[in-house]
């Protein structure tokens, strides 16, 4: 059994360009109390709240304080794997096994490493009606291919084959951090195209109904006029070691189709590619511009 490890200690390995931080983080307040405060000071069913790691503080703020779930418009969770050609895009293999998760054979990593505060989560029905899910089989699809890259290195309006061209540090940064596991991806995952990206297709989410929405396609090809729901269920029997060693399941997510109408978990089946880099790189020249004038 080869297990990978996809992560760092930092969650950010690959570059040595991030700026130090302007202050040190505040610990005199607890997570879920903090997020919860921030949450609650909104009108209801009008924020958002992005998951990008593992669950656990999200589970206990929606324990702690159950109001929060009323001011959330959203909740976007990068997390999960659902396989069984759920999507198109390739899941990868280890050796000549097929696999669905990045940590596990069936498991993705921010699920497995707490998968009962995913379950918790998923298990409240006004919660899962307000949330998406963005599994390695959608993020799969966003590949950093080579015109990618070179795009978000320099930009629309920079020529690469002149000598004066300099990417900003930022680009700089981005592209070190998208390229520190392709080598992984391509040789143990088969994703030879490019790296995946992940988190950021999380926080597109969110862009829906507003001027940057990102087409999210929550119907199989075909069929647009349906809307698809799940009903989501995490595998929490076994222990961590023993779902790394592949004797169990656990964290995996199971995703079941509900009848139309009822509400539950939007899980895209894919998005509009192209329109998704292009908001990247907008961010990425706004970003640009506002360091640039900082500097001067």
């Amino acid at each position: 059994m080869l297990t990978l490890f996809m992560a760092c200690e930092s969650g950010l390995a690959g570059t040595d360009l991030l700026p130090t931080p302007a202050r040190p983080a505040d610990l005199s307040v607890e997570a879920v109390d903090a997020m919860a405060k921030a949450i609650l000071a909104t009108p209801a069913n009008t924020c958002w709240l992005v998951a990008t790691g593992t669950l656990t503080n999200v589970a206990g703020l929606v324990m702690k304080y159950p109001a929060v779930v009323g001011h959330l418009k959203g909740l976007s969770i990068m997390g999960g794997a659902i396989g069984g050609g759920f999507t198109a895009a390739p899941m990868g293999k280890v050796g000549s096994t097929e696999r669905y998760g990045n940590w596990t054979p069936y498991a993705e990593f921010n699920i497995v490493v707490d998968p009962e505060a995913a379950a918790t989560i998923f298990d409240l029905p006004e919660l899962a009606a307000k949330t998406t899910l963005i599994p390695l089989d959608v993020s799969h699809q966003v590949l950093a291919n080579k015109d990618v890259i070179k795009l978000l290195h320099y930009g629309k309006k920079i020529d690469p084959s002149s000598n004066d061209t300099k990417p900003s540090v930022l680009r700089t940064m981005l592209v070190e951090l998208l390229c520190f596991f392709a080598e992984t991806y391509d040789k143990v995952f088969g994703l030879s195209e490019g790296p995946p990206l992940h988190d950021p297709i999380a926080v597109a989410a969110m862009f829906e109904g507003t001027q940057y929405a990102i087409p999210l396609y929550d119907h199989e090809e075909g069929q647009q006029g349906r809307r698809e729901r799940f009903n989501v269920k995490v595998i929490t029997e076994g222990t961590h070691a023993e779902a790394l060693e592949g004797k169990t399941e656990t964290g995996r997510t199971i995703a079941t189709l509900l009848p139309p109408g009822q509400e539950g978990v939007k899980i895209p089946r894919s998005l509009d590619v192209p329109s998704f880099w292009k908001v990247i790189e907008d961010c990425l020249e706004k970003a640009d511009a506002v360091n640039a004038g900082a500097q001067k």
